[in-house]
């Protein structure tokens, strides 16, 4: 047996390492951020309210004054923050661990544009809500269709063509879904704020939606860590440890546009949490995938709740889009931890 294959063996049977006390403190913010989140914004509430209001809708009771806020518009807001921030963090890991890449993620795939596309024609068209999901699903799993296709080398996806594929085609997707906001001039402010990345859309139908389709194909992908562990050796000691890597990179791809449709759908194009997450949480936890999936969930739920909570109070009475939030913390971020690596000099 080879040193990698012994390597890659070592990968299968490495105990998982959850750091039980950073494990704590990390959940111990996101619940703060929740709560943070349905107590502050134009009505500040205190905590008992907040915490009576949990009680009320919970148990079906009625609802007063500012219970209403908490209950019907600022705790929905905040569980599809939660679900699409975890929806993107764990795509974004499993595309990097996928495709041994550091900057790719489910944008750089043109899965989140082809999501948006779908997305837009449904809103341009004043299709009914509940289809916006489907119609997101079908934009994104176009996008890796043609991803797929044009990245194809005989039986084999070159992760370097795939995601050069993936590009070109992220950007005619949006160049179309840029046209159809042109034609679509009495809906262009509600369109063009939700290609900016917008959880206001958020209600609990929304979150009911989306949350079948989160659990589905983030589930899947955090099932799947094992096997991005032992992919990350290579695709050679992968497949001769048994690892279809062919067959695992296409399902990965698919549970990611799954959970990437799910979150554009009522979103938008949320940038840089799919990509910052992952790296903040493999310098804290580590690059096994078993936890640094299912812990990156948990980080970019709270992180978007909180540059939610950022977008509708930095700038009161107006609101930004979350995704200029993102972006102006993320993107600055990234720029650090790429002259760390060395890749930027």
């Amino acid at each position: 047996m080879s040193a990698l294959e012994r390597s890659g063996q070592a990968a299968l049977s490495r105990p998982v390492r959850w750091r039980p006390g950073r494990t704590a403190l990390l959940l111990l913010a996101v619940v703060c951020s929740v709560l943070l989140a349905v107590g502050l914004g134009s009505v500040s509430i205190s905590l008992p309210e907040t915490l009576r209001a949990f009680g009320h809708g919970l148990s079906g009771q009625a609802l007063s004054g500012s219970e209403v806020i908490v209950w019907q518009l600022r705790l929905p807001r905040v569980a599809l923050g939660l679900l699409v921030g975890a929806c993107l963090s764990v795509c974004g890991g499993a595309f990097q661990g996928v495709f041994r890449n550091p900057l790719a993620d489910p944008y750089l795939m043109g899965v989140a544009s082809g999501a948006a596309l779908g997305a837009t024609v449904s809103l341009v068209l004043d299709w009914p809500a509940a289809v916006t999901p489907v119609a997101a699903l079908v934009g994104a799993m176009l996008s890796v269709a043609l991803a797929l296709a044009l990245a194809r080398s005989g039986r084999r996806f070159p992760p370097a063509r795939l995601i050069l594929s993936g590009v070109v085609v992220g950007s005619i997707m949006t160049a179309i879904g840029t046209y159809l906001m042109l034609h679509g001039e009495d809906r262009l402010r509600q369109v063009y704020s939700f290609t900016l990345g917008n959880l206001a859309f958020g209600g609990w139908a929304q979150v009911r939606v989306v949350l079948p389709y989160a659990v589905l194909g983030g589930g899947l992908l955090v099932l799947l860590g094992r096997a991005l562990n032992v992919l990350s050796l290579g695709d050679l000691t992968a497949r001769s440890l048994g690892l279809p890597v062919e067959r695992l990179r296409l399902l990965v791809i698919v549970a990611a546009s799954l959970a990437t449709a799910a979150a554009v759908s009522y979103a938008g194009i949320i940038g840089f949490v799919g990509l910052v997450t992952p790296h903040l949480v493999r310098r804290l936890w580590g690059s096994d995938y078993r936890v640094l999936l299912p812990i990156s969930a948990l980080a970019g739920g709270g992180l978007l709740v909180l540059s939610d909570l950022l977008a509708r109070t930095l700038t009161r009475p107006t609101e930004l889009p979350v995704g200029v939030v993102t972006t102006l913390l993320g993107g600055p971020f990234f720029l650090y931890l790429l002259r760390r690596q060395g890749q930027i000099e």
